[in-house]
């Protein structure tokens, strides 16, 4: 029978995980306190909190929700539970593991799809979702840019031309 304490850690882990986009999971071996804190710190920023947590209890947290863990739940084991835009919170934690050595990436879930810890780092390469707009409305933007300054060119051709009309015509006039 689980302890009303271990009880409310799993409700609160499965509300937790219910609400997120994606959970990564890390070994936090070699971790000093501080650096643990400044991790959480850095995180917290990013709407994301991390958790050191038994592996028993976040099993027991991810059913019923689409974060299947599988085999990665072995060993000492921190999840970063994100909210929103995964890329920026997992860029954080995978500069973090290659800056400490001791850490490493076990796995990730992002929206039912679990992740390997190679694909935790591609995922981390991938420009924010505020980038990828910009560049996506660079993109469409190009070519209509694109037109109309062709098109101002040979409006301001034309313009230029009449103009050597009306100078030559003139000029005649006045010879006249």
């Amino acid at each position: 029978m689980p302890t009303p304490e271990k009880a409310a850690v799993v409700k609160e882990l499965n509300e937790k995980l219910q609400g997120s986009s994606a959970a990564m999971l890390t070994d936090y071996r070699g971790l000093t306190v501080s650096e643990m804190m400044h991790l959480r710190r850095k995180l917290g920023e990013l709407g994301a909190e991390y958790h050191v947590v038994k592996n028993t209890l976040l099993r027991l947290a991810s059913e019923g929700t689409s974060f299947n863990f599988g085999p990665h739940l072995e060993g000492p084991t921190a999840v970063a539970i994100m909210q929103g835009d995964p890329i920026a919170p997992t860029k954080v934690l995978v500069d973090y593991v290659r800056d400490h050595k001791a850490m490493s990436v076990k796995a990730g879930v992002v929206e039912g799809e679990l992740l390997s810890p190679d694909e935790v780092v591609a995922l981390s390469k991938i420009p924010p979702r505020e980038v990828l707009l910009s560049l996506m409305v660079g993109g469409i933007q190009a070519p209509i840019s694109g037109l109309v300054g062709t098109l101002q060119g040979v409006v301001s051709n034309l313009a230029y031309t009449l103009q050597a009309v009306v100078d030559k015509k003139t000029a005649e006039g006045a010879a006249a």
